[in-house]
């Protein structure tokens, strides 16, 4: 099957698709480092800006991708259903789906977006999408669950083309891998400019011996605002942003060896599950931001292939 690649960042649903022979036959990004890494990895320059696209430019395709940003839209007034979305990159979405009616739209999006107005938002998303006919199915997911270390709460949507007739879909079941930060951690003589050396690093607490999938936190930088943790690497790190202050900004702060330190973009791609191989070609604040802004690659890799395994798809 052909898919297409929106929002595309620097192309985490892409190394999830292709790893089950799918192919890609369009992508949109509009941040031009995101797409200077994306052209790196994949030998193409994404398209520019999606709202400036015309969907007759758009290839076939029967998946639509996209990790889309939130721009939470008003419901009140007259919820024009389809309509009611313009303005939103969430139209973008609709807006190729109606023309190319392709049998797939697998979408993730912030595990914040379930609560949104009181869960009215994500309705209307919903409602949406079953206007273009469209059966939908959404859960959050932990990356924690699916083989990476680190705590990433997503919202995850499948929708399939009514005419499938796919009344039911089930998200894949935690995996529960035994694996934990210091897993993936770079030697310490190629980490060194990410060591935070301050007089107000607290340890508050022994690091724990036993291996746990989740973070913990055994100290504290200044006040111990965002930012300001430090955790151990026997746990999972905190979910990765693109944005945030603190001494451990965008990563978290660790204490590795005796050391406490943010984790360097090498590492950062590791722990959303990128292959070893991917190559990094920004600065490290571009890295950060964009691997904050990723997806975590093992866990779209989970609902491909439970989406394969439908029988529709066999």
């Amino acid at each position: 099957m052909n898919f297409i690649d929106l929002f595309s960042g620097i192309g985490g649903f892409r190394i999830a698709l292709e790893s089950y022979g799918l192919n890609c036959v369009f992508s949109s990004e509009k941040d031009k480092y995101a797409s200077q890494t994306y052209a790196e990895n994949f030998g193409e320059l994404p398209s520019g800006d999606i709202t400036k696209i015309n969907v007759k430019d758009i290839p076939r395709h029967d998946i639509i991708c996209a990790g889309f940003p939130c721009q939470p839209f008003s419901i009140s007034g007259s919820q024009k259903g389809f309509e009611d979305s313009r303005g939103t990159l969430f139209y973008e979405i609709a807006r190729i789906a109606s023309y190319h009616k392709p049998k797939i739209l697998f979408l993730e999006n912030v595990a914040n977006l379930k609560k949104h107005n009181d869960g009215k938002t994500i309705k209307h998303m919903v409602s949406i999408l079953e206007e273009l006919n469209y059966n939908v199915f959404y859960d959050v997911l932990n990356a924690s669950d699916y083989g990476v270390p680190q705590s990433r709460k997503r919202v995850y949507f499948v929708a399939f083309r009514k005419d499938l007739k796919i009344e039911s879909f089930k998200f894949p079941d935690p995996l529960k891998k035994d694996i934990v930060l210091e897993d993936v951690l770079l030697n310490d003589n190629l980490v060194e400019k990410y060591i935070i050396k301050r007089p107000d690093i607290k340890i508050t607490k022994l690091d724990i011996e036993k291996r746990v999938n989740k973070p913990v936190r055994i100290g504290t930088i200044n006040k111990g605002g965002q930012g300001d943790r430090i955790y151990s690497v026997k746990g999972h790190a905190i979910t990765l942003s693109a944005e945030g202050g603190g001494a451990g900004s965008k990563t978290g702060a660790y204490l590795v060896n005796g050391k406490v330190r943010k984790l360097s973009p090498e590492e950062c791609k590791l722990v959303q599950g990128f292959p070893k191989e991917y190559k990094i070609v920004v600065s490290d604040n571009q890295a950060w931001k964009q691997f904050g802004n990723s997806v975590a690659v093992p866990v779209l890799k989970e609902i491909i292939s439970t989406i394969l395994n439908l029988k529709e798809f066999k």
